[in-house]
């Protein structure tokens, strides 16, 4: 490898980052890992390559000419490269660990800053001469968009991002940098601006003592991190600003454009922010300039571009200048504002026609540079007469193929996918020309036997280009093949074959010569997707071989079509043809091969021996041998296997020679190999992994040259030889000598063809063009997109090379087959006719039995595809329907869960009978064990409290004198007479007023003893428990009331009951009185039973509910089995007929059947007149009017007797209904009640809630004030030590600095102590001259310079120009002609030599004093910070005592809650009161002792009235006894007449009538028993009947266990004489076919019963499965379905 080498020949590219200046004349941009460097004068190239990985961040430093960039890989490094020389400079490596995503260098100095992303989001600042980093800070998770230094003062940054703005200062102190940040406040999106308070401190508001002190909204929020000091709520969110670009001014102002449209001006200093207007716009005299594209668009599309570009008026770029404030975004107009005040004016210079991205200007600033968001790059000159230059006119998409043209040593040319065809000169990488296609491009190649170019395009067309002349190349022929995408074009090495693949696996051959008008030969078919094309011709034989790469969905396999090509298809390619252009297999003798791996490339050697591969899932390049033709051979296994030391997929391309195989990946590196032993002969870095390597490569005929395109970079490069040996440039010289001269002659010859062709295409242009220019503007947009150049658009109707095949095809087919086509036609008609009747009469029908009109279609191949999609539809619905209905079961899972099955309770209504009354019970949940744990520990806490409270008592109470004379006895008595006070405090305690309570809790027996007195409230724990114990007497409450409604509940079921039994004797009087009156019979309403909620009948389902094929079967054997039993029930039963006809059905005559009781009348009485009667005949007439008017007085009798039982039935249902009534009345008023008490117990939760959360409230804002203070605490103890470390800084500063002073003074007063022995006159001189100072020429700042910031210099190279200028200012006054004379020359030169040293001293004060001011300066801003920290912890100490204060006073300031009746507190005029300040609240031991005197004289009154009172209620006594024993007589009358009334069936009957019942039910007992051993007897002899044939079948079991054992040993010697014979085998080294075939078909088997194991398993889950839904549907929608 040592003996070869590539090197970079040229790269060609386009921006699409970083563009920048190196200097006045060059500019810099970065294309994939490549820096390219064009002159913009001359438009030389210079090109640096970075070899680990592609190029991030870009900067350039103008006045040193170095370019700085960061390579994108895991922990990257800055490199700084000198220009033009391209040597590195230095090597920058800093914290960063992924990528630096921003670079900048200071305008004046050595300073580099660079911000690096994720995860460390880290701004450091260099020095880049020193390779140090002076200072850096972390700011996570701050994303920055564009960072620059202020020109005018270096110490200043601008970090901008799309949501915030912060200018970083610089503060210095000698050697110590440190970074300052401060946050822009940025206006809100309508422009108004948002005063923000300090978040940390509370506002003064008013705060009301009732609710507790007033804290911020972080308090209440909970938060106690460093984010409690920014936290908003979302209601004060307002949206800003979004910077999306900002510049400096000259007046250290900062403009900023932003996302909005709005132009904001900020004071580097003040950060005040000022949105400027715009003046009323005025209308510019004049055209704008505008740049003419190269693209070709239609007038329509370039109007639809410009008023999309002009509604986007975003900023993207803006430059500073003198003349205004230059700016350009997404319209593609360069403007300038020119600002005054807080407004500005607009004036247009230039029109790009395109989104702009970046201008800058250049170093001197008589240029800007423009550059678009697709990468063209453009300069615009300032002057009289403006100038713009091209020097970047990018392309549109990525590149998608590369290739040289015909002979390869001169031009080469590529093309992107969006169809822009690119020329370059090979030699120095320069535009030839360029063609722009209109259409999208998949695929390229030059032809080797003419100067025409083929181009595969996704609407399926072949474009040939003429490049016979070079710089205009032309389409010629248009050529449509398919609807499809054409992917692969493929010429062969001669040049007379055009192989193109397709995206739907078709192969088309072509004519590759323009004199053959590139004629179709036809096509053949692969069966998956294509991947490369590879061909060779073999000149033995005269046969062009093809091998096609195909992607299968086997990914372990590639499979590998290959197919020849005789010559006869090129002199006859109609016989090598079907009628449909399909090549004959006959012909083109098709083979298909597998591979072992799976390949991503494959290309054929060119000896038609051998392929490569390139693998995808291990890491090898492998050679496999191609089998002869009579070769059985299915499978290729590779002969050579090389490690490919690629990583990704990567492709193989061979050389025109066919010695080197170069193969190339994801990685961008490109290897070439040696053909014979896929050795690496070079290897190099063409790319980098980040722009997903190398997408298309190409060689040279002459092997010199290499072009190699990238993925997603966008950059062309070509290599060429730097070393190669004698032997390898050899072989690729004969072989190029060889084809040189037929490549020729084919040229040559092939030229008047495409000078033809190109003729024929000028002539189609200007027809095209005159037609166009006489159609309108609609039918120019729908027929013919811009004709000239393609003619895609306008062939949109054309009918393809395939099409036209298969119809003319099918023309020669209907031809041959006319007459039966007529018949047919015939008999359609006829169908057609019935079907139409058919049609009609299903109008006619009902709409449920109409049919749709597609089950009337006789088309069997549409009706199967409507019948397939109406079954995928339905399939499809089916499932989105189940879908639902399980999300919707879930959700009716959960939901009942949590509200249905959890409740103990449920929810239940209860409605009256007679009016509209309802009343709820309580839902409750059972207490969970949690709750019970919790209640049972305050109880016990409550009784340690007490028993702690009883003994602290006694040891307070208890002397120690009078203990010491105490007995047990008197111990003893003490002791129980203790425990009898705690007894009567307890009750008294549990007596206590509900008002004291706060609630009426007690009227429900509610134990008020556990609670804690109101006033005793303080703790924390004390209010939890308090919650707990109120929550238990709420719960106690509703377990009372949901008892009275229980029991209310089952009063109304009794009632219901009660009516149901009178109502069935209602109905039976109404029968027989023949009234029309309706029984009222109550029912339970659905509040009233909440579970039928939850039940669905079938009658609620409205639709028709699906079945299953089984559910339908089952239901149609239930359906038959119901008619049978119903057949068998009416078949004749003579008993029962004789019955009805005899005795009307019935055995006996009741009382209630007198009303149907008719007197039949004499038969001679409807046929004779009374006056032809005999005697007989009138008796009977006689009799029968007296037993018709006996019958009639006894039906009336009863009717009236019945009326009286209805009417005292229906009243007593009435009274019975309305006494529930005023029950149900009653129960409402106590659950009003029960509601009131428990709203009053849930008040006292809620303010005990309200309480702990403003204790919770208060503990978090104390938590936030210390975390704060200790911050703050930490932040100036560091203050505190750069406060002392830069104070001593300056102090030794300062004492170098006075040292300096004391020196120079010890100089000039050395100065007259050396002259001492001159004349006095010659002294006076030489100290006038001692003290005389050279004038320095100041610098005449040029007024028509239009540099805005001044020259840029660095700041040690100011200091040495300074230096330097005095110094040679000296030069002049140390001149011999200022000597005074008669001095001594001598002693003139010692007097320059001093004052020269004076003078240097005097410099170095001045620096001295600079840099000690600086120091002073850095010490006061530490300061500044340190005192600033100190009055925040003074205000946090502040807060913190306000804070105590509050806690305490709310602490104190109980919440108590009293019950109050109505009418106890009465104000006059509504003068309510509700200041409480001096108000207390006073014991009511004193109340009571007053109320217990009044209270006792009122008893003496209360029992005189008492005595009164029970006399007159013995009289009343006496009254009401006297109504209850009438009320009691009625009622035992009425039991008499229910039991009158009673029920009596046949089976009392039975009872009473059998006199020895017992023993007929031991009959019946004893006859059971019989049946039931005479079915034990059947069963023990079928038992024994099973056991013998279980024993016969042992033994027919041990039989063949005898017989297996014997096959076993068989079996095993056959084993071993098996092996034996395979050990022979293999030791003779032979292994046949068939033990190959053997093994696959047995491994094939194997897999095959494993599979059908898998489907079983899955089967049955399905089943499962089925079974499972099938339970949850007839859970939820039962069928009654009888089993």
């Amino acid at each position: 490898m040592s003996a070869t080498a590539l090197t970079l020949r040229w790269v060609q590219g386009f921006p699409k980052q970083n563009i920048d200046f190196i200097n006045k004349n060059t500019i810099c941009y970065t294309c994939g890992n490549y820096l390219i460097f064009i002159n913009i004068e001359n438009g030389k190239r210079s090109v640096l390559q970075c070899f680990y990985g592609n190029v991030g961040a870009m900067a350039t430093n103008i006045p040193f000419q170095v370019v700085a960039f960061s390579n994108r890989k895991l922990n990257p490094t800055i490199y700084l490269y000198n220009f033009p020389d391209l040597n590195r400079r230095s090597k920058l490596q800093g914290h960063a660990q992924l990528d630096y995503t921003l670079l900048e260098f200071s305008y004046c100095g050595t300073y580099l800053a660079s911000y690096s992303a994720v995860p460390e989001y880290e701004l450091t600042l260099w020095n880049w001469e020193k390779k140090v980093i002076l200072c850096s800070k972390l700011q996570p998770g701050v994303e920055v968009s564009q960072m620059t230094f202020n020109p005018m003062n270096w110490h200043q940054l601008c970090l901008s991002g799309a949501s915030a703005l912060t200018i970083w200062n610089v503060e210095k102190s000698e050697k110590n940098y440190h970074f300052k940040a401060k946050s822009v406040s940025l206006p809100a999106e309508d422009g108004a601006y948002s005063n923000e308070a300090d978040g940390i401190f509370s506002n003064t508001e008013v705060k009301d003592t009732a609710l507790g002190s007033a804290l911020l909204v972080s308090a209440i929020a909970g938060l106690v991190g460093v984010e409690a000091e920014t936290f908003k709520p979302k209601d004060d969110l307002h949206p800003l600003l979004h910077p999306t670009v900002h510049c400096w001014n000259s007046t250290n102002g900062l403009y900023v454009g932003c996302e909005e449209g709005h132009i904001l001006l900020i004071n580097g200093e003040s950060l005040l922010v000022t949105i400027l207007n715009r003046f009323p716009e005025v209308t510019q005299e004049g055209n704008l300039p505008t740049l003419i594209s190269s693209t070709i668009m239609t007038t329509e599309e370039k109007w639809r571009q410009k008023e999309i570009l002009s509604k986007d008026t975003s900023v993207n770029t803006m430059a500073f200048h003198k003349e205004g404030l230059f700016v350009s975004g997404n319209d593609g107009i360069l403007h300038s504002f020119t600002v005054k005040e807080t407004h500005y004016k607009i004036k247009d210079y230039f029109d790009v026609q395109e989104p702009v991205e970046t201008i800058l200007f250049s170093p001197d600033y008589t240029l800007l540079l423009i550059e678009t968001i697709k990468g063209s790059v453009y300069t615009y000159t300032f002057g009289e007469e403006p100038k713009v230059k091209t020097i970047l006119d990018a392309c549109g998409g990525n590149i998608q193929a590369v290739d040289f043209i015909t002979p390869g040593n001169k031009y080469c040319m590529s093309v992107t996918i969006l169809g822009e065809i690119y020329i370059w000169l090979l030699e120095n990488g320069s535009l030839v020309s360029k063609l722009h296609l209109g259409t999208e491009v998949n695929d390229m190649a030059c032809c080797p036997s003419s100067l025409s170019v083929a181009v595969g395009t996704s609407t399926g067309y072949i474009q040939f280009l003429d490049i016979t002349n070079i710089v205009l190349p032309v389409v010629v022929h248009n050529v449509f093949l398919t609807r499809s995408s054409i992917q692969h074009v493929h010429y062969d090495q001669k040049g007379q074959y055009l192989i193109t693949g397709t995206s739907d696996g078709y192969i088309f051959i072509l004519n590759a010569k323009p004199s053959k008008s590139f004629q179709v030969l036809g096509f053949t078919e692969m069966n998956g997707n294509i991947v490369q094309i590879s061909t060779v011709y073999i000149s033995k034989t005269n046969l062009l071989e093809i091998m096609v790469l195909l992607k299968t969905s086997k990914s372990e396999r590639s499979i590998l079509e290959i197919f020849y090509l005789p010559e006869v298809t090129l002199s006859d390619p109609d016989n090598c043809c079907d009628v449909r252009g399909r090549l004959k297999n006959d012909i083109i003798e098709r083979r298909s091969y597998e591979t072992n791996h799976c390949l991503t490339s494959a290309i054929l050697d060119s000896h038609s021996e051998q392929l490569f591969g390139f693998c995808s899932h291990v890491p090898y390049i492998c050679s496999y041998g191609i089998p002869e033709k009579d070769s059985t051979d299915v499978v290729l296994k590779p002969e050579i296997k090389k490690e490919s030391r690629h990583f990704g997929t990567g492709i193989l391309c061979l050389s025109s020679h066919g010695k080197w195989l170069a193969s190339t990946a994801k990685d961008g590196i490109l290897s070439l190999r040696n053909r014979n032993d896929l050795e690496i002969i070079v290897q190099t870095q063409c790319h980098s992994y980040q722009g997903q390597g190398i997408q298309s490569l190409a060689f040279s005929l002459d092997g010199h040259s290499i072009i190699v395109s990238g993925r997603e970079d966008g950059a062309l490069v070509c290599l060429k030889w730097k070393k190669i040996t004698e032997s390898l440039a050899q072989e690729a010289s004969e072989h190029f000598q060889t084809f040189l001269g037929i490549l020729n002659n084919s040229i040559a010859k092939e030229k008047d063809a495409l000078m033809e062709l190109r003729d024929i295409q000028h002539t189609w242009d200007l027809i095209s063009q005159q037609s166009a220019f006489y159609k309108s503007k609609s039918t120019v947009d729908s027929f013919s997109e811009d004709y000239s150049g393609v003619r895609d658009g306008a062939f949109k109707q054309e009918t393809s090379w395939l099409e036209k095949k298969n119809h003319e095809a099918n023309r020669k087919e209907v031809e041959e087959f006319s007459e039966k086509k007529k018949e047919l036609k015939e008999g359609i008609k006829a169908l057609a006719k019935t079907i139409e009747k058919m049609i009609e009469e299903n109008d006619l029908a009902s709409e449920t039995a109409q049919l749709e009109l597609q089950e009337f279609t006789l088309d069997v191949e549409e009706m199967k595809r409507l019948h397939n999609d109406n079954e995928k539809e339905v399939i499809k619905l089916r499932k989105e329907t189940e879908m639902e209905n399980l999300a919707k079961m879930y959700l009716w899972k959960i939901l009942k869960e949590e509200c249905w099955d959890s409740m103990s309770v449920k929810g239940q209504g209860l409605m009256s009978f007679h009016t509209h009354l309802q009343v709820q019970n309580f839902p409750m949940k059972e207490q969970t064990p949690e709750e019970l744990e919790e209640m049972e520990k305050v109880l016990q806490q409550l009784q340690h409290q007490a028993t702690e409270l009883k003994l602290r008592k006694e040891i307070v109470d208890i002397q120690s004198t009078s203990s010491l004379e105490k007995t047990l006895a008197e111990l003893r008595e003490e002791e129980e007479e203790e425990e009898e006070d705690e007894e009567k405090s307890v009750k008294r305690d549990s007596c206590l007023p509900s008002y004291e309570i706060g609630s009426l809790c007690t009227s429900f027996g509610a134990n008020t003893s556990t609670l804690i007195n109101q006033l005793e409230i303080h703790t924390r724990d004390e209010k939890i428990n308090q919650i707990i114990l109120l929550k238990d007497i709420i719960y106690k409450i509703k377990t009372t009331f949901n008892k009275q409604f229980n029991s209310t509940f089952q009063q109304k079921m009794f009632e219901i009951e009660r009516v149901r039994e009178k109502n069935i004797r209602i109905q039976e009087i109404i029968m027989d009185l023949d009234l029309e009156e309706k029984v009222w019979q109550p029912e339970i309403q659905d509040c009233e039973k909440p579970d039928l909620i939850l039940t669905v009948e079938d009658d609620e389902i409205k639709f028709e509910k699906y079945l299953t094929p089984w559910e339908k079967e089952q239901a149609e054997i239930a359906a038959a089995f119901e008619l049978k039993q119903r057949l068998l029930a009416m078949r004749d039963d003579s008993r029962r007929q004789a019955l009805k006809e005899m005795m009307n059905g019935v055995l006996e005559v009741k009382k209630e059947d007198i009303l149907k009781m008719v007197i039949p009348q004499p038969s001679f009485m409807s046929h004779k007149i009374p006056e032809i009667w005999n005697e007989e005949e009138r008796r009977q007439a006689k009799d029968y009017e007296k037993k018709l008017k006996e019958l009639t007085d006894e039906k009336e009798k009863y009717k009236k007797s019945l009326d009286a039982e209805l009417r005292k039935i229906q009243g007593s249902i009435q009274e019975m209904t309305q006494t529930f009534d005023n029950n149900l009345r009653n129960l409402f008023e106590r659950k009003v009640e029960a509601e009131m008490v428990i709203n009053q117990e849930e008040l006292k939760i809620t303010n005990l809630v309200f309480s702990l959360l403003l204790d919770e409230e208060i503990n978090t804002r104390e938590l936030v004030l210390n975390n704060f203070l200790e911050r703050k605490q930490m932040e100036k103890k560091y203050a505190y030590k750069e406060v002392y470390r830069a104070r001593d800084e300056v102090d030794t500063y300062r004492e170098n600095y006075d040292n300096l002073i004391a020196e120079d003074k010890v100089i000039e007063r050395g100065f007259k102590k050396e002259f001492a022995e001159l004349s006095s006159h010659h002294a006076e001189l030489l100290c006038k001259l001692f003290r005389r100072r050279p004038r320095m020429a100041k610098q005449k700042q040029n007024i028509e310079s239009t540099i805005p910031f001044g020259e840029r210099l660095g700041s040690g190279k100011i200091k040495k120009v300074n230096l330097l200028q005095i110094m040679k200012a000296m030069d002049d006054l140390d001149n011999p002609r200022h000597m005074p004379e008669g001095l001594d020359p001598g002693v003139w030169q010692y007097f320059c030599a001093a004052r020269r040293t004076k003078i240097e001293y005097e410099y170095r004060v001045k620096q001295k004093a600079a840099d000690l001011l600086e120091m002073q300066a850095f010490l006061q801003k530490r300061i500044e910070e340190d005192e600033k920290l100190q009055m925040d912890i003074d205000k946090i100490f502040q807060e913190q005592f306000v804070l105590q204060k509050d806690k305490c006073s709310y602490e104190m300031n109980l919440t108590i809650q009293f019950l109050l009746k109505q009418g106890q507190v009465e104000v006059e005029n509504f003068h309510f009161k509700f200041d409480f300040s001096d108000t207390i609240i006073i014991s009511r031991n004193i109340i009571e002792d007053l109320n217990n005197t009044i209270r006792t004289q009122a008893q003496r009154k209360i029992a005189h009235m008492v005595e009164n009172k029970n006399y007159h209620k013995g009289i009343f006594q006496i009254e009401w006894e006297h109504k209850k024993m009438v009320m009691e007589m009625e009622d035992l009358n009425q039991k008499a007449w229910d039991i009158q009334s009673l029920f009596f069936s046949k089976a009392h009957q039975r009872y009473l009538k059998e006199q020895n019942y017992d023993i007929m039910l031991g009959s019946q007992i004893l006859l059971m028993e019989q049946t039931i051993a005479a079915i034990d007897k059947a069963h023990k002899k079928n038992v024994d009947i099973k056991k013998q044939i279980l024993e016969k079948l042992r033994k027919i079991n041990s039989q063949k266990d005898s017989a297996n054992f014997t096959l076993s040993c068989l079996l095993y010697e056959e084993l071993v004489a098996n092996t034996e014979r395979k050990n022979i085998c293999q030791s003779l080294g032979f292994k046949l076919t068939y033990e190959k075939m053997f093994k696959e078909r047995y491994e094939a088997a194997i897999q095959q019963q494993r599979l059908i194991d898998i489907s079983k398993q899955q089967y049955e889950e399905i089943s499962i499965l089925q079974a499972e839904v099938e339970r949850l549907r007839m859970k939820t929608f039962p069928a009654l379905i009888h089993m």
